[in-house]
């Protein structure tokens, strides 16, 4: 047999064990069920501290509710901790040493509506189950990421209300100003600096650091806020170290905003989220995994149930995800009052030991 032959008959054989072993992969991968979350709601966010997750936030009755409770692996319990000291939705969540760090997010100003961004900073301390305010953001917004690398903390991109617009709250239709903003907390000073800007902005996204880079996934860019979301598959990577956006990432491969993330392995989890266009309305149960040192994407199974809003953490190797909305906000099923579109399902999915 000529090489040129055994080359050729090699390919499908390789292309069998790429196959086989993905395969493999997604068998190892079950989903089950913990327990379910006591408030079911959407617009919640998850931060694992300690050992145990964290799922703050909510939306219900069009503002912020403040939720806050702790979730216990080991005795697979939920608790009620102090809520918000200032219920808002949309906030940005990160983890340092212990203590959570909420930034910004949306209230209901007086003049009513539920999208009034806000500045404020807050330090949660799950041992003391006490709140403490910290310096403001530079600028209100809400909708933004936020990521720790190097004990400082980063928040980026999000959406604020429009300059000169005589609406003090942005509302379903806009208007709304999308943010490229790159501003980094210092938690030992409390104090911010302001970094260089997203090539693109976006709220609702995805986010995550890998090897003392970050990485902002997907998104929405739209400035009707919630009505129409114009969903983005662009990625970018931001170095802290040197301050510079290094350009664009594979793509997401499911464009879609508003749902859960972790990082676990030097990989990046996306789950769920939504899409609410002219045409179609609707969550996803998609769940993709990004690994920036091969800078590529693959799948994992499905969630059992479509949801955005969604709070996700990892707790070791485990991928939780907990409640959230079953559908994306801009069907109008909140009108109905016989329609139930929160589900308090707390979904596990186990990934391959580190």
């Amino acid at each position: 047999m000529s090489s040129v032959l055994r080359r050729k008959v090699a390919l499908p054989a390789t292309a069998l064990t790429v196959l086989l072993l993905t395969t493999a992969a997604l068998t190892q991968s079950r989903w089950t069920k913990a327990a379910p979350f006591p408030e079911p709601d959407e617009e919640l966010y998850g931060v694992t501290a300690s050992g145990k997750m964290y799922v703050i936030g909510g939306f219900g009755g069009g503002k912020g509710r403040g939720l806050n409770y702790e979730y216990d692996p080991a005795a697979d319990k939920w608790t009620q901790k102090k809520s918000m000291a200032r219920p808002a939705h949309h906030e940005a969540l990160a983890e340092y040493r212990g203590k959570i760090y909420v930034f910004g997010g949306f209230v209901a100003p007086a003049t009513g509506g539920g999208w009034e961004p806000i500045d404020n900073v807050w330090e949660f301390d799950p041992v003391a189950d006490s709140w403490k305010a910290l310096a403001p953001l530079p600028g209100k917004r809400g909708s933004a990421v936020a990521v720790e690398v190097g004990g400082k903390i980063y928040v980026i991109g999000g959406a604020t209300t429009v300059e000169g617009s005589k609406d003090v709250a942005i509302n379903g239709n806009g208007p709304a100003r999308v943010l490229t903003t790159t501003d980094v907390y210092d938690p030992a000073t409390n104090k911010w600096e302001s970094r260089s800007p997203m090539a693109l902005g976006r709220n609702h996204a995805f986010a995550g650091a890998v090897g003392g880079k970050i990485y902002v996934i997907g998104g929405r860019t739209a400035h009707g806020f919630i009505t129409v979301a114009t969903n983005t598959d662009i990625v970018e990577e931001y170095d802290p170290a040197t301050n510079s956006w290094t350009g664009l990432k594979a793509k997401m491969p499911t464009p879609r905003s508003g749902g859960g993330w972790g990082t676990y392995g030097g990989k990046i989890y996306v789950a769920g989220g939504e899409v609410a266009t002219a045409q179609l309305v609707g969550a996803f149960r998609a769940v993709e995994v990004f690994d920036p040192a091969a800078n590529a994407w693959s799948a994992l199974p499905s969630m059992p149930m479509p949801r955005h809003g969604v709070a996700g953490a990892m707790i070791g190797n485990r991928f939780h995800l907990v409640s959230g909305m079953i559908t994306s906000a801009a069907v109008g099923a909140g009108g109905d009052a016989h329609l139930e579109v929160h589900t308090a399902a707390h979904d596990v999915i186990d990934l391959p030991a580190q």
